[in-house]
C-alpha cells in the first residue's frame, strides 16, 4: 500500500505554527523533536488515527524559503481538509480566529468554504457530498 504520509509546510515559526494548527484548526501534534542542526521535526495531523496525511511544519531557512511562507501555491488553494461535520467545524474555527474568505457554499461534490492559515496559504474547508 502506498499514500502521501506528510507534505511540508513552511512556516516562520515552529511554535505560531503549532498554536495555529493545533487551537484554530483543531489539529494533534504528533511530533516536536530537534534535529542537530538546531531545527525541529513537528508533524501535525487532523485525525485521530495515525493514519492518513500530516503536515511537516518546516520554518523557513534562507531568503528564498522566507518568500514561500503563506505562498506555497501563488495564490490558489493548495489544501484541503476535510469534515464530517461542516457546521460545526466551521463555527469553531470561526471562533477561533480563523479567516475565512467567502460564505459557505453547496456545490454538486460538497459543502466548502475558503479560508486561509495564520500564514495566508489557502485550503477549502470542505465536506464531501454523500455519494
Amino acid at each position: 500500500m502506498r499514500h502521501i504520509a506528510l507534505v511540508t509546510l513552511v512556516v516562520d515559526d515552529y511554535d505560531e505554527a503549532i498554536r495555529f494548527y493545533t487551537g484554530a484548526l483543531g489539529f494533534r501534534l504528533v511530533e516536536d523533536a530537534p534535529r542537530p542542526d538546531g531545527s525541529r521535526w513537528v508533524v501535525v495531523a487532523p485525525g485521530e488515527e495515525d493514519h492518513g496525511s500530516a503536515l511537516l511544519l518546516a520554518r523557513a531557512k534562507g531568503d528564498r524559503q522566507r518568500t514561500r511562507v503563506g505562498d506555497q501555491t501563488g495564490g490558489r488553494v493548495g489544501f484541503f481538509l476535510h469534515t464530517g461535520d461542516f457546521a460545526r467545524d466551521h463555527a469553531r474555527m470561526r471562533a477561533a480566529g480563523v479567516t475565512f474568505l467567502e460564505e459557505p457554499r453547496h456545490e454538486p461534490y460538497g459543502t466548502v468554504a475558503v479560508f486561509e492559515d495564520l500564514y495566508g496559504n489557502r485550503w477549502d474547508l470542505l465536506q464531501p457530498a454523500a455519494p
